[in-house]
Order: C-alpha cells, then sequence, then structure tokens
C-alpha cells in the first residue's frame, strides 16, 4: 500500500497539532516541513504520522506528534538559543529542536541509537545539532544552556535540571506517577523558579528518574 507521506504530515499538522492550540507558526512550519517518516523503521514509515507513540528500541518510543508540538510551542527556542535535550531517541525532535535553535546539545543513554539519530540528523543536512552518548545522571554539563527539553518522565524533578539553566531559562519535562503525569515548564528566574503546568498526559519514564519503590511489610 503506498501512502502520501507529504498528504500525512499535512494532515498531522491540522487534524492531531493545530486542533491542540499549537497556533506558533515557526513551530507548525517545522513539523509541516521536516520528514517524520525519516527518524522511524523502515516497517513503521506508513505509521510515521499516526496520532501513537512509535517504538524505537530498548522498550523507548517516540512521542505522539500533538504532544511534540505542544512542546516544542511550550519552549519556542529562539534562533540565539542554546538547548539541552535530555534523551535523543529517534532524532526526530532534536532535529525540531535544531531548526528553531542556534543550537543543539543532545545526550541519549542507548549509543546505537545516538548512532542512527546521527546518521538521520546528518541526511536531513541538520548541522547545529551534536548527539552525544552518555547517562545525564552519570555526569555535569560544563555549561549552562538557554533552553532544556526532558523527553522521559520523572518522578520528581532534579534539581541539577534547574541548575544547568541560564537565567531566564526555562526547561520541559512530565513529572508525577503514571498514568496522571503532568507537563511543566520550569522557569529560571532571579529569585528562584517558578513551575507554569501545561497539560496531563502519560510518558515512559527516563531511566533513572523512576518512582523510589515503596516499603510495605
Amino acid at each position: 500500500m503506498n501512502i502520501d507521506l507529504a498528504r500525512a504530515r499535512e494532515n498531522m499538522v491540522e487534524q492531531q497539532i493545530r486542533p491542540w492550540d499549537v497556533v506558533d507558526g515557526r513551530v507548525l512550519d517545522t513539523l509541516a516541513s521536516l520528514p517524520r517518516e525519516a527518524f522511524v523503521a523502515p516497517a513503521l514509515r506508513s505509521l510515521a504520522y499516526a496520532d501513537i507513540a512509535l517504538p524505537i528500541g530498548h522498550g523507548e518510543t517516540m512521542m505522539k506528534p500533538v504532544l511534540e508540538g505542544r512542546l516544542l510551542q511550550a519552549l519556542l527556542p529562539g534562533a540565539e538559543e542554546s538547548v539541552l535535550e535530555i534523551g535523543t531517541g529517534s532524532g526526530y525532535l532534536t532535529a525540531c529542536l535544531a531548526r528553531l535553535a542556534r543550537e543543539v546539545i543532545s545526550l541519549e543513554r542507548h549509543a546505537d541509537l545516538a548512532d542512527a539519530a546521527r546518521v538521520r540528523l546528518s541526511a536531513q543536512g541538520i548541522a547545529n545539532a551534536t548527539v552525544h552518548a552518555a547517562d545525564v545522571f552519570a555526569g555535569t554539563p560544563d555549561r549552562r544552556f538557554d533552553v532544556i527539553c526532558v523527553t522521559g518522565a520523572v518522578a520528581e524533578l532534579p534539581s541539577q535540571f534547574v541548575e544547568w539553566l541560564n537565567p531566564g531559562g526555562r526547561l520541559f519535562l512530565v513529572r508525577g506517577h503514571s498514568p496522571a503525569m503532568e507537563a511543566v515548564v520550569v522557569h529560571r528566574e532571579v529569585n528562584g523558579s517558578r513551575v507554569e503546568s501545561l497539560f496531563e498526559t502519560d510518558l515512559p519514564y527516563l531511566a533513572g528518574a523512576e518512582p523510589v519503590p515503596a516499603f510495605t511489610l
């Protein structure tokens, strides 16, 4: 069965993402022009624009398009801003962030996923994104960022993530306990941090950020 992927991409934007209050022109243009099918396994390309999370290996998934759209609009990296992405995954969201920002540094704990993402980003001509095979909890960046995007859920907000933000920076993450999690943007301000609640969702946990098992007798 042949699928018109360009039409599917247009339908994704107009029927899934825009109705979920994603209205920023830069975000919509990015999603409308970047071939999502280039970031999924060949066997799944017919599902690249479906309203579902797609498996990418190691029990990891690619976010639903609507979640990616809301995330990008909530962070809205500027053309002169730097981004730290925690969890590269397929590389699709990395590419979207790179289209919006000056540079993206992305961390992926699985070396094979990091390698595949580099190849996909290169194939799309994305030159301002760098993917490192690294566990975010095993080290500390040697710099701060304007924007941080966490692509896996956390039970609690790791305080060091906020410390990696420049003043005035913002961080997107999903926190809480499945199945009722909360997507938030954390703003680093002069007198501390401010948390902006966005919407409820459910997302697989970032490795190392799962809930601590409750002790029972």
